[in-house]
């Protein structure tokens, strides 16, 4: 017999091998993860504090944190032949702040380089909510 419960942290898969006490019914332990601050995981007898399913460890990155080939703007500014989405938003906020390319009277605007101007389609300003699906041409 499997069943779940959630405590508002993590819903936790339980099989049917072990059991103990949890407010009167039956409790089985944990078949996949579980992860409870202290407090909480004594209340489940064997539950450790934190256990990872081996699936967990080797999954492949995908979608946004999936490497893609960019074009040669980007190239420039990153430095390397491909990088996942995630990765090249924060090398261009990186570049920003570096560079204090923000506007001092609204910091949700950039005032762009030339490096920026080759990747925001020559734009001179961009508004910070545009950044991402400016760069979204450039992930090939």
């Amino acid at each position: 017999m499997a069943g779940t419960i959630g405590c508002g942290l993590r819903t936790v898969i339980f099989s049917a091998d072990k059991s103990s006490v949890f407010g009167g019914f039956p409790v089985k332990t944990p078949a996949k993860m579980a992860c409870f601050p202290a407090r909480i995981s004594r209340n489940f007898g064997e539950v450790s504090a934190c256990a990872k399913s081996p699936s967990s460890t080797t999954r492949k990155p995908r979608g946004i944190m999936k490497p893609r080939p960019i074009s040669p703007a980007l190239q420039e500014l990153v430095g390397a032949p491909e990088i996942s989405r995630t990765q090249a938003l924060k090398v261009i906020w990186a570049h920003i702040k570096a560079n204090n390319l923000q506007d001092p009277n609204d910091k949700k605007i950039i005032v762009c380089d030339e490096k920026l101007k080759k990747i925001f389609a020559g734009k001179e300003r961009v508004g910070f909510l545009e950044v991402s699906g400016l760069i979204t041409p450039h992930l090939l």
